[in-house]
C-alpha cells in the first residue's frame, strides 16, 4: 500500500480574523468527513490557519485503487411480479436503474419480507482524481455569512484566492480550484522573510513557512506562544493579565509572526471608569491591560505586533500615541457627562424607542420601576430602593461614555451613580441589570439588583410576546431566551421566593394599553418554564423528572426545584422502579373501572389483613405528609411513602381488587386511589420512566 503525506494551501487575501479558527476547523471536518465516506484510508489530518491562509496536511494517506462491494436492495418480491409471474414495471424501473435486466437480480429473504437485489463491484477512481473534488465540496460547505466574487468568474469565497497548493508526497496534483491553477507556490510573511517560494515535499510545508517565509502557520502553536509571552511581559512589570480567550483568538488570528510588546499610557486616564478603558483597549485596539495583584488597573497594555522590528521602541510608541489619542476622548465624554447628575438623562429616553408597538425606553423604565418595586416587596427587599434602581436603571444609556462605548452600559450607569450619591445598592443594581448575559455568567448579587434584572427581564419578555414577535425556530433578535433562563437561574439559584404566575400577571397589568390575553399568558409561562428542560438535563435530571413535576404546576420556582431534587433522589432508591410500576398499575385499573369511587376508605368494608395494613399506614402518611409538605421537605415525604413498598406489592399478591362484590371492589379502588394521592402533592410520577432509559435530549 503506497500512503503518502498530502497538502491542501489555499492562499487568500486576509481573512475575517474572528471566524478565522472555525473556517479552518470547518474545512477539516468537511475533508475528513468526505474521506471516511469515499474509504480512503488516512492518519492524522492537521489544519493550518494565518490571516492569509487555509491549510491542511494529511498523515498517510491511501493511494492504492481499491474495489468495493455495493449492494442495491429494490422492490419487496411480492410488489415485484403480478399474478402471472411477469416483471411488474417497479421491478423493471429498478433493474434499468442497475444496469441489468429483472432476471439478473438476486433474491434477499429474510424474517421480515423478501426483496430484489443486486450486488456488484466498483472500482475507486485514484486518489489524485478525487482529491480536486473533495477540496472543492469542502470548501463549499465551510459556513460563509457573507462571501465575496472578485472576478467575472462569478465564483465566491470568503476572501479573493490568490494561490492553491496541492502535494501528494512531492508530487503536485495539477488541477484548478475555484478557478485557480495548482502550483507548488506560497507567500511568506509581508514584511519579512522570502516573499514567495516554492515548497517541495508535503512534509515540509510548516518548516519552510516557517525559516523562508517568517510565517507561524500553526495556529495552536502561535496562540501559545502569545499566551506565553503575554504572562512574562506583565510579570516583568510586576503585573498580571486575566486573559479574554475570545480577544487571544482574535489576536492569533491577526498576526502571522507575532512579537509581544508592553506599552505604557497617562496615569491620569485611571480616573476614567476602568470599563471604558478596557474597553478602550480590548475591543478598539486589540491590547491586554495589566492589572496589579489586588485587581487594579495599572498604566500599561501589552500588544501582538506582526512584525519583527529593530526599532521596537519606534513601534511602542506608535501605539502609545494612538492609544492616547482614544483615552483622551474617552476622558472628554466623562467630563461632559458630569455636567449633569444620571437622573437628567431620564427624559431624553422619551426619544429612544423600545419597540414601535410598546412605546419607548422611557414607557419601559416606568414599567420597570413598579415592577422592580413589586418584586422587591415579594422577596423582602427594600421597595423604594428597587424603584429607585428601576428609575435610573436606562440612564446611562443616553450619556456619551455608553454612546460611544456600548459595552460600558450598566458599568457607566454603576459609576455614575456613585457620584450622585445614591445608595451603593442601587449602584451594584445598575451594574448588574443585565446578569447573567450568558450561559455561566455571575448572578445579580444583592435584592435590589435581583429585583431590578428580573423586573427588566420579563418586562422585554411580556412585551414581545404580546405584539406576537417570540422566538420562531433558531430566531430568537430579542434574545429572550436567554432573558427567562436569566430570569429562571437568578430565582431558583438565589432561592427567591417568588411565584412565577403572579410574576407574569402584575407584568401584564403593567402593560395598561396593551393587548394580553389568557392565552398569551399562558404561552409566555410556557416559553419560561421550558427553559428549564436543557438547563436542568445539563445538570444531570432526567426530562420525564422535570415533566412530572411540571404536571402539579408549582409556579414558585424555588419549590418546584425542590421537588426535582426530591424526585431525582427518589429515582435512586431501589423501591422507586417498583412504586413508578405499582403506580401506573394503578393507573391502569383506576381509568379502566366504570365504578363511582367513594371519597374515603370504609374501615368495615375492609377483610383481607393486606388491605387493613396498607389503609392504616396510609392513613397515618395523609396525617404526617402535610407536615412535610409545609416545609417543603420533600425528599423526606417521598422515603416515608417508598416505605410502603413491600405493603402495597403484598396486597397486590394477596387482595383480589376487582371483586365481584361491588362494596368490597369500590372500597379498594378507592383504596388504590388515596395511594396514588400520595405521590400527587409532589409530582405525577406515572409521567416518569424506566431508570434505566435513555436521558431524552
Amino acid at each position: 500500500m503506497n500512503n503518502q503525506t498530502f497538502l491542501v494551501e489555499i492562499g487568500t487575501e486576509e481573512l475575517p480574523p474572528k471566524t478565522l479558527r472555525s473556517l479552518a476547523e470547518a474545512f477539516a471536518d468537511n475533508f475528513t468527513n468526505r474521506l471516511n465516506k469515499e474509504s480512503i484510508i488516512h492518519g492524522k489530518i492537521h489544519w493550518f490557519a494565518t490571516p492569509r491562509r487555509l491549510a491542511l496536511q494529511v498523515e498517510k494517506l491511501g493511494t492504492d485503487k481499491r474495489s468495493y462491494i455495493i449492494k442495491k436492495r429494490g422492490p419487496t418480491i411480492q410488489s415485484a411480479f403480478d399474478a402471472n409471474g411477469e416483471p411488474t414495471p417497479a421491478a423493471k424501473g429498478w433493474a434499468h436503474s442497475c444496469g441489468i435486466r429483472v432476471d439478473q437480480a438476486d433474491k434477499l429473504i429474510t424474517n421480515n419480507g423478501s426483496w430484489l437485489t443486486y450486488c456488484f463491484k466498483k472500482i475507486r477512481p485514484c486518489v489524485q482524481i478525487l482529491l480536486p473534488e473533495i477540496i472543492e465540496e469542502s470548501l463549499a460547505r465551510i459556513p460563509m455569512p457573507k462571501a465575496m466574487q472578485w472576478n467575472e468568474s462569478k465564483i465566491q469565497f470568503i476572501r479573493p484566492i490568490h494561490n492553491v497548493i496541492l502535494l501528494l508526497g512531492d508530487t503536485l496534483i495539477e488541477t484548478k480550484i475555484l478557478g485557480i491553477y495548482s502550483t507548488r507556490t506560497t507567500y511568506g510573511h509581508r514584511f519579512m522573510g522570502i516573499p514567495y517560494f516554492s515548497i517541495p515535499h508535503a512534509d515540509q510545508y510548516q518548516k519552510i513557512l516557517f525559516t523562508l517565509g517568517k510565517v507561524q502557520a500553526n495556529y495552536h502553536t502561535r496562540k501559545e506562544f502569545i499566551r506565553k509571552e503575554i504572562h512574562k511581559s506583565a510579570s516583568i512589570i510586576g503585573g498580571v493579565v486575566i486573559l479574554s480567550e475570545e480577544l487571544l483568538e482574535e489576536v492569533t488570528s491577526l498576526v502571522e509572526w507575532p512579537v509581544v510588546l508592553t506599552g505604557r499610557f497617562k496615569k491620569t486616564f485611571l480616573r476614567i471608569p476602568n470599563e471604558a478603558l478596557v474597553q478602550t483597549m480590548q475591543s478598539h485596539q486589540k491590547y491586554f491591560p495589566i492589572y496589579n495583584k489586588s485587581g487594579e488597573l495599572l498604566p500599561y497594555f501589552i500588544f501582538v505586533s506582526n512584525i519583527e522590528s529593530k526599532d521596537t521602541e519606534k513601534i511602542i510608541s506608535g501605539n502609545e500615541k494612538v492609544l492616547h489619542s482614544r483615552l483622551t476622548d474617552a476622558e472628554f465624554f466623562f467630563q461632559k457627562d458630569r455636567y449633569h447628575r444620571l437622573e437628567h438623562y431620564l427624559p431624553h429616553l422619551k426619544r429612544v424607542l423600545f419597540q414601535k408597538n410598546l412605546g419607548t425606553l422611557y414607557d419601559k423604565t416606568q414599567r420597570v420601576k413598579k415592577l422592580a418595586g413589586w418584586i422587591a416587596m415579594q422577596i423582602g427587599g427594600n421597595v423604594n430602593k428597587a424603584q429607585r434602581a428601576g428609575l435610573l436603571s436606562k440612564c446611562d444609556l443616553m450619556t456619551k461614555m455608553v454612546f460611544e462605548f456600548t459595552e460600558t452600559q450598566g458599568f457607566i450607569g454603576m459609576h455614575y451613580a456613585r457620584q450622585d450619591g445614591e445608595s451603593e445598592e442601587v449602584a451594584i443594581a445598575l451594574r448588574e441589570q443585565y446578569q447573567p448575559r450568558f450561559s455561566g455568567d455571575c448572578l445579580p448579587s444583592g435584592e435590589i439588583s435581583c429585583s431590578l434584572a428580573i423586573a427588566d427581564k420579563i418586562d422585554t419578555i411580556v412585551g414581545i410576546f404580546s405584539v406576537g414577535l417570540h422566538p420562531k425556530n433558531d430566531k430568537d433578535p430579542y434574545a429572550l431566551r436567554r432573558a427567562a433562563l436569566g430570569i429562571l437561574r437568578i430565582i431558583i439559584e438565589k432561592k427567591l421566593p417568588l411565584d412565577l404566575h403572579l410574576l407574569i400577571h402584575e407584568t401584564v397589568r403593567l402593560y395598561e394599553n396593551q393587548l394580553i390575553n389568557s392565552k398569551t399568558i399562558d404561552d409566555i409561562i410556557y416559553f419560561v418554564l421550558s427553559r428549564l428542560r436543557s438547563w436542568y438535563h445539563d445538570q444531570g435530571h432526567r426530562n420525564d423528572t422535570l415533566q412530572a413535576v411540571l404536571a402539579r404546576r408549582p409556579f414558585k420556582l424555588v419549590d418546584l426545584d425542590l421537588r426535582i431534587n426530591a424526585i431525582t433522589h427518589f429515582r435512586s432508591l431501589k423501591q422507586a422502579q417498583d412504586l413508578s410500576a405499582t403506580n401506573k398499575r394503578i393507573s391502569n385499573i383506576l381509568s379502566k373501572t366504570t365504578d363511582s369511587l367513594n371519597t374515603q376508605v370504609n374501615k368495615a368494608l375492609l377483610i383481607e389483613p393486606e388491605e387493613i395494613q396498607l389503609a392504616d399506614q396510609i392513613n397515618n402518611l395523609y396525617v404526617i405528609l402535610p407536615l412535610y409538605y409545609a416545609d417543603s421537605r420533600y425528599q423526606e415525604a417521598l422515603m416515608k411513602i417508598a416505605s410502603l413498598n413491600k405493603i402495597i406489592n403484598s396486597f397486590f399478591n394477596k387482595v383480589m381488587v376487582n371483586s365481584i362484590d361491588k362494596e368490597l371492589r369500590v372500597n379498594r379502588l378507592t383504596l388504590l386511589y388515596k395511594f396514588q394521592s400520595l405521590f400527587i402533592e409532589i409530582a405525577d410520577i406515572s409521567l416518569l420512566k424506566d431508570n434505566s432509559s435513555i436521558y431524552e435530549k
